[in-house]
């Protein structure tokens, strides 16, 4: 909010407590318990018009402030050509500050202005990540947006490492180092909010790449409900999620929704009355009440060595963010056999995959039929909001239940075209449930096609 002589800032207003308006002859404050008079005398003064104070609680005006700063805040491309290319990359560093709030944007060093203005407009665009990616002449800034990855900027890569090295501090990474990729994590407030963001470095020919995958835990919803499953799909998940024991899996490629959907079952358990521990890679979300463990290869705490570890802290409920080997899988159906819910995620296409491929890592068929009780595909498809727009995200699913023909099936043949013929005489595939939501006007056809293109 600019006013000509005064600057009304996010920092102002929010030290002061007010949210000034000007409505022709009338000046509208919001205020809350905690403004001095002497701040609303001095806006009086200096408009020199009446007044309309209205007072509203702290958290109103917390959401209102944020609310007109994101609105209103610098945008990227303002600030790329006040970037100076000659600033000295060292003393740069050396004076970075750490920003705590990226509304309180009062530093006047360009590339931090720069830094936070995409950091800013990519969590107001809704953006899952922002790709920075050097190229002999240019920087390619994309942010993904529902799935579908669209260029931002196109500056001169001369700015490169000053935009790594930022983000590297904020990251907790080495800036020194540019040979071996790096992963790092920060936490920044915008607005009222806070956001997680992982980075990932990755060396290439031109510099390093970086990836900041978002993680804004506002706006995630853990109810099954919104997932997007049928409601028979989601009656089928919360039987089995109510089981002491067996094995629920979640397939699909990376960005496909399956951390929610584990997240949203774990959410649905978490009644205090279960003791439920994760082993993941990265802790995406922290859930209050939940035991959550990061997995940690540098100090060799492995999937399987961190799930070896749970399992002797009297656990309930047991979620495994990703089955990768024979071990892990191995451990998972131990644990599921001595009376353990376990859930976890495995990279196949369909569901029917996530049992040959369990198979093909050197799982007896016998186990797996005695122990998986369902497997849940799914991908994300982009949900119309208008003509032939889209806003949002939801999941279409196939969900099949290890019925006793199906662990005939795979204790006798392990045909998996047999398995799928089978299970989708009872259940609906992917295709079937993403035809659906087509005709109920959720999606498009070509939508769901470019989602399920690997499965055709």
């Amino acid at each position: 909010m600019n006013n000509e002589g005064i600057d009304l800032d996010y920092k102002y207003c929010k030290e002061n407590h007010v949210l000034v308006e000007r409505d022709k002859n009338l000046l509208i404050i919001k205020c809350t318990e905690d403004t001095k008079i002497s701040a609303i005398s001095y806006l009086q003064k200096y408009f020199n018009l009446p007044l309309d104070l209205t007072k509203v609680s702290p958290q109103e005006f917390n959401k209102s402030l944020s609310n007109n700063f994101t609105n209103n805040s610098s945008s990227s491309e303002d600030l790329i050509e006040g970037i100076d290319e000659n600033i000295d990359l060292d003393s740069l560093v050396s004076n970075l500050p750490k920003t705590e709030d990226l509304l309180d944007d009062k530093n006047d060093a360009p590339v931090i202005r720069l830094i936070n203005a995409i950091l800013s407009e990519a969590i107001k665009d809704g953006a899952s990540d922002i790709h920075i990616e050097p190229y002999e002449e240019n920087l390619s800034i994309r942010f993904r947006i529902d799935g579908i990855l669209k260029e931002k900027l196109n500056p001169s890569s001369r700015i490169a490492p000053l935009l790594n090295a930022r983000i590297k501090i904020m990251s907790n990474l080495d800036i020194a180092e540019r040979r071996v990729p790096q992963d790092g994590r920060m936490s920044l407030k915008f607005g009222e909010k806070w956001v997680d963001i992982r980075v990932s470095t990755l060396p290439s020919s031109f510099g390093e790449r970086l990836v900041l995958r978002l993680l804004d835990k506002a706006d995630v919803s853990l109810d099954l409900k919104e997932l997007g499953m049928t409601d028979e799909m989601t009656k089928d998940f919360l039987k089995q999620l109510k089981s002491t024991s067996g094995i629920i899996l979640v397939t699909g490629p990376t960005g496909s929704g399956k951390t929610t959907t584990l997240y949203s079952g774990l959410n649905f358990l978490n009644d205090q009355t279960r003791n439920i521990l994760t082993v993941e890679d990265p802790i995406e979300y922290a859930l209050e009440g939940v035991g959550q463990t990061q997995v940690n290869n540098k100090v060799g705490l492995s999937f399987a060595k961190g799930l070896r570890a749970i399992l002797r802290q009297d656990p309930d409920v047991v979620m495994v963010g990703e089955i990768r080997d024979k071990e892990t899988a191995e451990i998972a159906i131990q644990a599921s056999l001595t009376g353990h819910l376990v859930l976890s995620t495995i990279h196949t296409n369909d569901s029917v995959g996530a049992i040959t491929r369990l198979i093909d890592m050197g799982v007896e068929p016998y186990l797996l039929a005695s122990t998986v009780k369902m497997v849940i595909a799914q991908r994300l498809v982009r949900k119309l909001s208008g003509k032939e727009s889209f806003s949002g995200r939801i999941g279409i699913f196939e969900i099949i239940k290890i019925d006793t023909e199906i662990k005939k099936l795979i204790n006798d043949s392990i045909d998996e075209d047999a398995i799928r013929k089978n299970a989708f005489k009872k259940y609906k595939s992917l295709t079937v449930d993403g035809e659906d939501k087509v005709k109920k006007g959720i999606t498009s056809n070509l939508e769901v096609k470019r989602v399920l293109k690997e499965i055709d």
